[in-house]
């Protein structure tokens, strides 16, 4: 027989020493109780295998006394049953002593068997198998079945292919967490904060009661002096400044890109396993099946320990081999095998109390649920998310390790510990210097930075004292800062997409200097809260779906507060106008309504918006001109872009907006102008590009005022003769039409500054065109020209630049028309 080495036995319960914390303390004890019946499984096997099994004696027929297990007095031996056994003379009486005396030589007393050495072995052989009960012979491997069984199956769920995966990859990334140099910062963080506020609470009961009323009142002063949303309170940040010190330690670059990876890796690995409880079920069946066996176990046991004897009859059936057929047997390791057996009864009693109280525990509470509470509470990271099923199962098992664990497990799971590692990185990266080489200077002439896809806003910001414009796109979190009051010159802010949280004395500056805000968002909530009580803000963009049955158009009840405000942009999906914008009537001048498409059915709550000047109504799918409009007796510029108009004939109602200077229809599908338009006598501006006008009326030329005229991209044909009553005229556009011929009436417009005729089919540019002195821009390209008129070098401030035709032409004009254009100066009209 081949005997199992320690260290073979042991490879059975060879766990990694990083799986240490997955095993609670009955588990290890369990471990130990194992080993120690290894240990007796061991012993008793060796002492069975070293020592003879049986020694037996031949009974015979004599013999009438059954128990022989029992010490009889000499008296009562038979001696036929002594068999080869000696017998001290000095108990035998006088008589036989001389007898024995008067022999030669003295014989040996008892019986004897005539068996030989062999014979004695082969008995033995026979009687170990056929008088021995089956549970003394293997008792020892019985107790090395069970222990490999219990220890095998006490680390199943450590080697399940199904659970395997994810405690190695949880081990692991606890491991890391634990070690982890972020985690040291931002416990350290935590203990800078809290020690902060007990230095500010132990300032504030030392402070007299005259300080602690004259800071009550400045408080009062500053919330009155704050417009509040609605009946809620506006809510700041409630994030505190992180406080640099000697003492908090410096995260490399190193440490926190490897910090980054673990909040990642967290965030799978929850994904991965929180949403099933195979683990926890896996772990309850072993324990449930571990207790059932060692109740199995330590039934039969006791039922089968009083078979371990010391003395044996047996009856093998060989009297023909050796005279006898029943012989008394001796098994010599009874008495060990009998302690060893009420040893390993024990500590199999003590195995099944501790695998009782694992299943009380596992049934005690709901282990498919954990809660980082008392995280929350000794730290400043308030937002840990409780988990559930198997990485909640994961947790309790760790918490019975270590809870130190847990807790610093739990930071990796934090927003604002990530938010912060963010921030750390981020300033790392993104320094003053870097910063300034991306300030631009924009069309406005203006000092702006954009910054685009960043994991936060770089304090080094808040450094640029010049910036004036400042462009965020896709940031996930914008801290504003104290800092921002800094930035002095800076009037014009966007938030693209880029949720913003502000602090209160950040919030200050920006009420009291921003002029300019632009807010992209995708969801209402995204609107900062706060933008509502900036009273000092002039413009506001607002781009993002406000047209909800949840949200009800949130935060747009609220603009009423905004008392300074002169335009707002909304690009959005209404169904209406909403009511609550009639609240900025008094001071509103711009409005500008960009609908995607959406159709715009309501438009009566435009009638009390009077004091509005400009009003842009966007692909708002209109079919005809709404009639709120004409009661905007202050409108100046009105623009209907982009929609589906068939007909102007409500234009008449124009001539009651007695400034109405500007108006747009461009986009559009009109596809006649009635003569009607006419008696808007103080249209300056008009566009009508981009429909479907064949035909022009002579009253269009009536305007007395008009000097933009825009009526590219139609099919108009012929342009009539009354555009020269146009002397005011100094734009005028009729680019890809099909025009044939220039009337020389157009000529007269000597005021004209830009004229494009392009992409139609024009055969001569006349002479008359050198009447045009004050003639900036000419495109005459895409037409059917043959040669172009020398008068052109008339227009003196022509330029070459600006002169749109195709280069052949231009290179047969006559050299000095040609060098007159190159000299000509620029001119901006």
């Amino acid at each position: 027989m081949k005997m199992f080495t320690l260290t073979e036995v042991a490879s059975l319960n060879d766990i990694q020493p990083t799986y240490r914390i997955l095993k609670p303390w009955w588990d290890v004890f369990m471990d130990y109780l194992g080993f120690v019946m290894l240990m007796i499984a061991i012993f008793a096997g060796t002492m069975q295998l070293t020592k003879d099994h049986v020694a037996c004696l031949p009974i015979l027929k004599e013999t009438t006394n059954t128990n022989l297990c029992m010490t009889p007095s000499p008296a009562e031996i038979p001696t036929s049953a002594l068999g080869n056994i000696p017998v001290a003379t000095s108990d035998l009486p006088d008589s036989k002593m001389h007898a024995i005396g008067h022999d030669e030589e003295p014989k040996p007393k008892g019986r004897k068997t005539n068996l030989d050495y062999q014979q004695y072995i082969f008995v033995n052989q026979m009687c170990y198998h056929v008088a021995l009960p089956w549970y003394s012979k293997y008792f020892p491997y019985l107790v090395l079945i069970h222990t490999i069984v219990l220890m095998v199956s006490s680390n199943f769920w450590f080697k399940y292919p199904k659970t395997s995966s994810k405690i190695e990859h949880f081990v692991s990334i606890l491991g890391r967490c634990f070690e982890s140099p972020w985690t040291t910062k931002a416990l350290s963080e935590t203990a800078c904060e809290d020690s902060e506020e007990n230095k500010q609470r132990l300032i504030a009961g030392q402070s007299g009661p005259k300080q602690l009323s004259t800071d009550s009142q400045d408080i009062s002063d500053t919330n009155s002096s704050q417009p509040l949303l609605g009946n809620a309170n506006v809510t700041f940040s409630a994030e505190k400044m992180a406080h640099e010190g000697p003492s908090m330690t410096i995260l490399d670059r190193k440490d926190g890109e490897q910090a980054k990876a673990l909040f990642e890796k967290v965030r799978t690995f929850r994904a991965h396993v929180e949403d099933s409880d195979f683990i926890y079920n896996l772990y309850m069946v072993q324990t449930i099946i571990k207790a059932f066996k060692l109740i199995i176990i330590l039934g039969y046991t006791s039922t089968f320990a009083a078979n371990i004897d010391f003395c044996h009859i047996c009856e093998p059936r060989i009297e023909h081999l050796t005279g006898y057929d029943k012989f008394f047997c001796t098994h010599n390791m009874a008495f060990m095998l009998k302690k060893l057996l009420f040893t390993f009864m024990a500590i199999i009693s003590l195995y099944c109390l501790v695998c009782l109280y694992a299943l009380f525990w596992l049934f005690r509470g709901s282990l498919k649920e954990y809660s980082f509470e008392k995280v929350r509470e000794e730290s400043s990271f308030s937002d840990i998310p409780d988990v559930k099923n198997d990485f909640a199962f994961l947790l309790h098992m760790v918490d019975q390790y270590d809870q130190l664990h847990s807790k610093r497990f739990g930071i990796f799971l934090s927003e604002v510990s990530e938010n912060k590692l963010r921030e750390i990185s981020l300033n790392h990266e993104w320094t003053l210097e870097k910063l300034r080489q991306l300030v631009t200077s924009n069309p406005q002439d203006k000092q702006e930075l954009y910054l685009f896809m960043l994991s936060g806003l770089p304090n080094a910001v808040f450094d640029l004292t010049e910036l004036e414009v400042l462009k965020l796109e896709l940031i996930p979190e914008v801290r504003i800062s104290a800092k921002v009051s800094q930035m002095m010159n800076l009037q014009e802010l966007h938030l693209y997409n880029s949720p913003a949280k502000v602090e209160q004395t950040g919030f200050s500056f920006l009420r009291d200097h921003l002029r300019c805000l632009h807010v992209k968002f995708s969801d209402v909530a995204e609107i900062p809260p706060w933008i509502y009580l900036l009273r000092s803000l002039r413009e506001l963009h607002l781009i993002g779906s406000l047209n909800s049955e949840h949200n009800k158009m949130i935060g747009l009840e609220s603009l009423k507060d905004l008392r300074h405000l002169k335009t707002l942009y909304l690009k959005s999906n209404l169904n209406k106008i909403p009511s609550t914008l009639t609240d900025l009537s008094p001071h509103l001048v711009k409005l500008i309504v960009h609908n995607d498409g959406t159709k715009l059915l309501i438009l009566n709550s435009l009638k009390k918006m009077t004091s509005l000047r400009e009003l842009a109504l966007h692909h708002c799918d209109m079919e005809r001109i709404p009639h709120a409009i004409f009661s905007l007796t202050n409108l100046q510029d009105l623009d209907l872009k982009s929609n589906i108009i068939h007909t102007i004939e409500e234009v008449i109602s124009f001539q009651h907006l007695k400034r109405l200077t500007c108006l747009k229809l461009w986009h559009n599908k009109i596809i006649s102008i009635p003569q009607s338009i006419s008696h808007v006598k103080s249209l300056e501006s008009l566009y009508l590009c981009y429909n479907k006008l064949e035909t022009l009326p002579a009253a269009l030329f009536y305007l007395p005022k008009l000097r933009y005229l825009d009526l590219g991209h139609n099919s108009i044909s012929v342009i009539p003769g009354e555009v020269g009553v146009l002397q005011y005229l100094q734009h005028f556009d009729i680019t890809a039409n099909k025009v044939e011929v220039l009337p020389k009436q157009l000529f007269r417009c000597t005021k004209l500054k830009v004229l494009l005729v392009g992409n139609n089919s024009i055969t001569v540019l006349p002479e008359s065109i050198g009447q045009l002195t004050q003639l900036v821009q000419l495109d005459v390209k895409g037409n059917c020209l043959d040669h172009l008129p020398y008068q052109l070098s008339q227009c003196q401030h022509l330029n070459k630049n600006s002169f749109v035709v195709e280069d052949y032409l231009f290179d047969a004009l006559p050299l000095e028309v040609k060098e007159s254009m190159t000299e000509a100066p620029t001119f901006t009209a």
